[in-house]
């Protein structure tokens, strides 16, 4: 078991190739000219303490002396200590707006990165609403409006500081910082439901993006994110990158209605949000705005029935339960890593705003230098004395320390591939995507065809005589049960285009495969541009079926827009080349009018015998009944929006095995889209072994958008 074949392409979002594989080496990058300069910095890490006595009453007359934190059992000396008693002010009575609702300039959330942030919240409760209406449908966005609002008309306090954010087809800054409860009001009445536009995650995907807010998310990777929560992520990430300018606690209360898993969801992602709401101090509150859901049998009232005797069996309510605990998985993750709390299954949304009140009412905030000089990644684990015996102490459990670049040698560089391969907190620099695919070898061994995609706007070119020029590093690794590594990958690769050709613009295509065993196993990789060393990493759980046990014995789907040739002759069994031509994955699944849709399946052991229609002409003429026994498999795709059949191909039948040597009955589709509306669409392959009476119907989610007019695509040149 192991690697098998490896591939590289340039294309752009609608799909267009560019060039050919460039050469590909098996060694490292050159190290660079600046390897022997030393980059000095310093890190305060932030320590929120809540002290209670033997009867839970808050302690607040602690010194700076009463402390000692120790980090990884080591002694660390506390350089700033504060107390932030909320409730202080939240008795004094109303006091007057610190920070202006309109959120102009010099505000915290809108301030440029380098900017000191203007809002004085000490003393302070720092509450952030972050509305994620994305996904919600027009009654969700309404509850959610109306949880905020009773709260500011009924509980909000004046050390209260409230602000509100939104993630629809992109982030926004509604209302900065303020204590004004009318601005609040009027923001919140501003919310209205046609803003849960859904899959609407940006309309041009350029390079460059649009305006935002604050930092890492931007729009050019829209397309990636379209069927995965990492769009989510990347704006809780960047929020948080905000929100690290002020030391004190913050607090973000997450409106959601649940994170669904797409089955290829990256988990780094994941940790690097926790990790960065940590390092900024803040707790995140997961609320799932769906309140107490109940699943009759049959599906709710909006759901079109189910057919058969499914509706009866139990397995369509044990099927919703899993899908709906599934999608609050990650929620409760993104509560329980940072110090929050996630709130589910309930339809009074008060409690969240009494916990966070609760939670932020009086604390310590030690702040100190670790004297650990190594930025290597790894969780370090806190603890903190005091010096009174009848004191208990709340505080967090500990931090990811730092990863640096600059001054490694190739000896280290290649070391440090290897330790993030294995870090606890994979670093997300540079954003990676991938997708998987599995096709059957032989009964105990199959192909699982893996693409990585790294956005060109995120690799920094260097342009030389008239070419642009970059070199990537790439790790991977396919591990099974018991953390038992079958499959692993390195691989250089050197990039050098023509400059005309505007890289920057398209994306980078990796492919390569392992063969497999069926069960189940987890994909990470990790690549690392060598210019500024920054890195992306992508890891996930696939699961390769044992298709013996199966009725109907059949491969992944793969989509794709494009076809590319092939010069190397050694394709190392990927199914996806025939007669040196490989259908690119597209993992998206965004596609636009113009482009062809190309699909990809197989099935395998397809029954032998007299179909039907044989049967019947036997019965009529006795030298049918001396016909061979010959496979009869029936496929057509269908395009799905909501109950409504929009399109269907004509069935296509396969009398032979296209690939004796596996066994296989190869389909490879090829559907115009220019009949085709732009929207999203579920494309359905249906599949029947007329002989042996099985069937598949396999769905995957599909979106046609709009092409970028020529015009409006050089003038964003």
């Amino acid at each position: 078991m192991g690697i098998s074949g490896k591939t590289l392409s340039f294309f752009a979002a609608g799909g267009l190739l560019l060039q050919a594989a460039p050469v590909l080496a098996q060694q490292t990058g050159q190290a660079g000219a600046n390897e022997s300069r030393i980059q000095v910095t310093s890190e305060l890490v932030l320590v929120n303490v809540v002290a209670h006595d033997k009867k839970g009453n808050l302690v607040r007359d602690l010194k700076k002396g009463d402390f000692t934190v120790f980090e990884d059992g080591k002694k660390q000396e506390i350089s700033t200590f504060d107390f932030e008693n909320v409730d202080q002010l939240a008795t004094a009575g109303a006091a007057e707006a610190i920070v202006s609702g309109a959120a102009g300039p010099g505000t915290l959330l809108r301030s440029a990165k380098k900017a000191a942030p203007s809002l004085d919240a000490r003393d302070r409760r720092l509450i952030l609403l972050f509305l994620d209406v994305s996904a919600m449908d027009p009654e969700q966005i309404e509850r959610s409006v109306e949880a905020a609002k009773k709260f500011v008309d009924t509980k909000m306090q004046p050390a209260d500081l409230m602000a509100l954010v939104s993630l629809a087809t992109n982030m926004r800054v509604d209302l900065d910082f303020t204590d004004d409860k009318t601005k609040l009001l009027a923001a919140l009445i501003a919310y209205n439901s046609g803003q849960g536009q859904g899959f609407e995650n940006g309309s041009s995907g350029s390079a460059e993006g649009a305006a935002e807010t604050s930092g890492a998310f931007s729009a050019d990777d829209t397309d990636f994110n379209t069927f995965s929560a990492d769009r989510k992520l990347l704006a809780l990430q960047s929020l948080m990158q905000a929100l690290g300018r002020l030391p004190q606690k913050k607090s973000l209360i997450y409106f959601s209605n649940g994170i669904s898993q797409s089955g290829v969801d990256n988990q780094s992602a994941l940790r690097a949000t926790t990790a960065a709401a940590v390092k900024a101090n803040v707790s995140i509150y997961s609320l799932d705005i769906r309140g107490l859901q109940a699943f009759p049998p049959g599906g709710e009232a909006q759901s079109a029935s189910l057919h058969g005797q499914s509706a009866y069996s139990g397995a369509s309510v044990l099927n919703d339960l899993s899908g709906n605990a599934a999608s609050q998985e990650t929620l409760a993750t993104l509560s329980s890593d940072t110090g929050g709390k996630a709130f589910f299954d309930s339809n009074d949304f008060s409690g969240v705003f009494s916990q966070v009140q609760k939670d932020s009412s009086a604390y310590y905030v030690l702040g100190f230098t670790s004297n650990n000089p190594l930025k290597d990644g790894k969780f370090r684990r806190l603890k903190v004395h005091v010096n009174r015996s009848d004191v208990k102490l709340d505080f967090r459990a500990g931090y990811y320390a730092g990863r640096d670049f600059e001054h490694l040698n190739r000896a280290d560089r290649e070391q440090q591939l290897e330790e993030e391969l294995d870090a606890q907190l994979p670093r997300v620099d540079v954003p990676l995507y991938a997708g998987a695919a599995y096709f059957r070898q032989d009964d105990a061994h199959y192909y699982l065809a893996v693409s990585l995609v790294i956005p060109g706007s995120q690799i920094p070119f260097v342009t030389e005589k008239d070419k642009d020029n970059a070199t990537i590093d790439i790790i991977g690794e396919a591990v099974g049960g018991g953390r038992l590594r079958v499959g692993q990958l390195r691989d250089t690769v050197k990039l050098a285009v023509e400059s005309t050709e505007q890289v920057r613009r398209k994306n980078v295509q990796y492919n390569t495969g392992f063969v497999l065993a069926p069960g189940s196993y987890h994909l990470k990789f990790v690549i690392r541009e060598n210019q500024t060393g920054r890195m992306g990493s992508f890891e996930t759980d696939v699961q390769i079926p044992d298709l013996r046990k199966m009725p109907l014995k059949m491969s992944s789907v793969v989509l794709s827009s494009l076809r590319a040739p092939v010069t190397n002759k050694k394709n190392g069994g990927n199914p996806l080349v025939r007669d040196q031509v490989e259908l690119v994955p597209n993992i998206t699944h965004v596609f636009t009018p113009g482009q062809h849709l190309y699909l990809h399946y197989e099935v395998y052991d397809a029954a032998k015998g007299k179909n039907p229609a044989a049967a019947a002409a036997a019965s009529q003429n006795e030298t049918a009944k001396d016909a061979p026994a010959a496979i009869r498999v029936f496929t057509s795709i269908e395009f799905l929006q909501g109950a409504t059949k929009i399109y269907e191909s004509k069935p296509v039948v396969a009398n032979e095995v296209t690939a004796p040597e596996r066994k296989a009955v190869i389909f490879q589709m090829d559907l115009p889209l220019q009949a085709l509306q732009p929207g999203l669409y579920l494309c359905q392959v249906n599949v029947i072994d007329d002989v042996a009476g099985s069937f598949s119907f396999p769905r995957l989610p599909l979106l046609i958008r709009e092409a970028v007019p020529a015009a409006a695509s050089k003038a964003g040149d």
